[in-house]
């Protein structure tokens, strides 16, 4: 079956030809009928090939076999976490797709089916990622990825906001993708290799007693820049913000719940395929700096979630907030680690989505995603009122959830201090999604102040995404978030799923040591106690509202968000360096 794993990426590409191709001549409906298919096919396959994924598949794209060891061709792995991100990618492109059924405004004639071209194109270039076996097309999918973002962001052309969201969305990760390149020169330069296996090899063959130098050093600390700003680390993360409040709700879905957890994936594979090796950067150097990273991003992201009234960008923040924890999770560098971060993903990405599908209601019904503005008009929306809720207590954490069985194994892994980052975290950006709910849906406790409006957008007057408010939600735009948290509920629920992912993420990243998945009276004890902080802190921001107004020093953390482009390539400059510096030791000490 392993030659069917490039049809992960040609059949999504190929839908998107010929939408591109005949979509003018198309009507609506078949244009969006036709996406739904080829999503959803793709989705089948993916999930085919993962329940065939032991021993892992490897595949030559176009029979370009090695020779004599050495090849020129592209490889693409099909293993557990490869697959699996793939079957996750697919799945919410087809979820995302569902929502915007006949959703936005009409668009051109000549221009049918271009946003489910782009869609399929997104989808095309994150399973290319995922599967890839080589690092020079993993950064060509990177890019793939990245450009089909930028288009899909700055869709609505017609608003200036949303151009700007894509233009700083643009430059930020794009000149990610030029370190990232520029490592993998370095890489090649060294080794000769371009293929994962073959780069870690060649560095563990050419390190000398000393272990790695400056170039494998320099290396590391490229690529990781590249993955670490797709994965919104802090301080690479300040193009998330600002791209979620103007891209479509459809696309936030997909950026949030899945393209940001690529980069955490990312981080993962290429560690463990290039630089865990003798050769390659020290495991305690790793740990040092992903430990670090993830828990000024974990605090950072809840922070400036909790001070937040536009909606969008709330759940943004809480992204940056939750990459964190993954990245601290990832940073233990343990089997139980992984295993976690991956479980967490599962339901993160389900709860996420289905939060911003939620918002997306609020934008159509009413034209605004102000939580100050929205108080108590959306109390008629009753089922979107407990779709939010619900959602909002699975991203504390809450069992039986994925989000809350991935935190549990993720938290005995880390241990001591690090599981209060992680029950803070969680509660902080759970408790503000919980006081959306009960401001918005409920209209409970006073309206807001607006004192501090001037420090950002609010979210008030916001264009809705079809043409015009809506007087009526769709079942579709229901129905999905609905079926993304019974997923999301399925991950943490169903008995073994947890040990089935387990055995799949260890097999592949750590060398097949066993290690469990399931709960326990520890990890259910720390959901619950996530859950209540975060209804507890609700509770108080809605009956005392000076709760959300920022004091001093997170109004100078706020500032931070200028918008101005120049200001976040600065800072990715200043991470790239604080990178360097945390894996350094390791290297002045070999």
């Amino acid at each position: 079956m392993h030659h069917l794993l490039p049809l992960l990426v040609a059949i999504p590409l190929l839908g998107a030809a010929v939408l591109v191709a005949v979509g003018r001549h198309l009507p609506r409906t078949a244009a969006e009928v036709t996406g739904l298919v080829v999503s959803g096919g793709t989705a089948a396959l993916a999930i085919v090939l993962l329940l065939n994924s032991s021993p892992p598949m490897v595949e030559w794209v176009g029979a370009w076999l090695p020779v004599g060891g050495e090849s020129v061709g592209i490889v693409v792995v099909g293993d557990g976490p490869a697959l699996g991100m793939a079957a996750l990618v697919s799945l919410l492109t087809f979820a995302a797709l569902a929502y915007s059924w006949r959703y936005f405004d009409e668009p051109p004639r000549s221009h049918s089916g271009a946003f489910t071209a782009l869609m399929l194109v997104f989808q095309a270039a994150m399973c290319g990622f995922a599967i890839a076996g080589d690092l020079f097309n993993a950064f060509v999918f990177f890019e793939l990825m990245s450009v089909a973002a930028y288009a899909l962001t700055g869709y609505r052309i017609d608003d200036p906001k949303a151009v700007q969201g894509a233009l700083t969305f643009g430059v930020v990760n794009s000149l990610g993708a030029y370190a990232m390149l520029m490592g993998i020169g370095l890489l090649y330069a060294r080794t000769g290799e371009l293929a994962m296996t073959k780069i870690g090899r060649g560095l563990d063959t050419a390190a000398g007693p000393g272990g790695p130098d400056a170039l494998v050093l320099a290396s590391f600390v490229l690529v990781l820049t590249g993955l670490l700003v797709k994965a919104a680390a802090v301080p690479f993360h300040f193009w998330l913000p600002d791209a979620h409040a103007v891209a479509p709700t459809p696309v936030c879905m997909l950026l949030s719940g899945v393209m940001v957890e690529l980069g955490s994936y990312g981080v993962w594979r290429v560690y463990g395929t290039v630089f865990a090796g003798p050769g390659g950067i020290p495991a305690a150097d790793l740990t040092r700096a992903l430990v670090t990273l993830g828990a000024l991003t974990a605090a950072t992201g809840a922070v400036m979630c909790w001070y937040q009234r536009h909606i969008k960008r709330l759940l943004a923040y809480s992204t940056v907030a939750h990459t964190g924890l993954f990245l601290v999770g990832l940073g233990v560098l343990t089997p139980e680690g992984d295993d976690g971060v991956a479980l967490y993903i599962l339901g993160h990405a389900g709860v996420k989505a289905a939060l911003f599908a939620c918002a997306g209601v609020l934008l159509d019904r009413y034209g605004s995603l102000d939580e100050h503005a929205l108080h108590g008009r959306a109390r008629e929306q009753r089922v979107t009122a407990v779709l939010f809720g619900v959602a909002a207590l699975g991203l504390a954490g809450l069992p039986p959830f994925g989000t809350g069985l991935g935190k549990a194994v993720a938290e005995e892994a880390v241990g001591g201090p690090l599981t209060v980052v992680y029950v803070v975290a969680s509660a902080i950006t759970a408790g503000a999604a919980l006081r959306v709910t009960a401001r918005v849906f409920l209209g409970l406790g006073p309206r807001p102040e607006d004192a501090d409006a001037d420090l950002e957008t609010s979210g008030s007057g916001e264009e809705p995404e079809t043409t015009g408010p809506l007087s009526r939600i769709p079942d579709t735009m229901r129905t999905v978030p609905a079926v993304l948290l019974v997923a999301a509920l399925a991950v943490g629920a169903v008995p073994g799923f947890g040990d089935l992912v387990a055995r799949s993420v260890n097999e592949a990243g750590s060398g097949g040591a066993h290690a469990s998945a399931q709960w326990t009276a520890h990890g259910v004890l720390l959901g619950l106690a996530s859950s209540a902080l975060a209804a507890a802190l609700a509770g108080l921001a809605v009956t005392r509202p000076h709760w959300t107004a920022a004091p001093d020093w997170a109004r100078s953390l706020r500032r931070l968000q200028s918008g101005h482009v120049g200001d976040y390539v600065a800072w990715l400059l200043v991470g790239a360096t604080v990178l360097g510096a945390l894996a350094l030791p390791g290297v002045l000490g070999g």
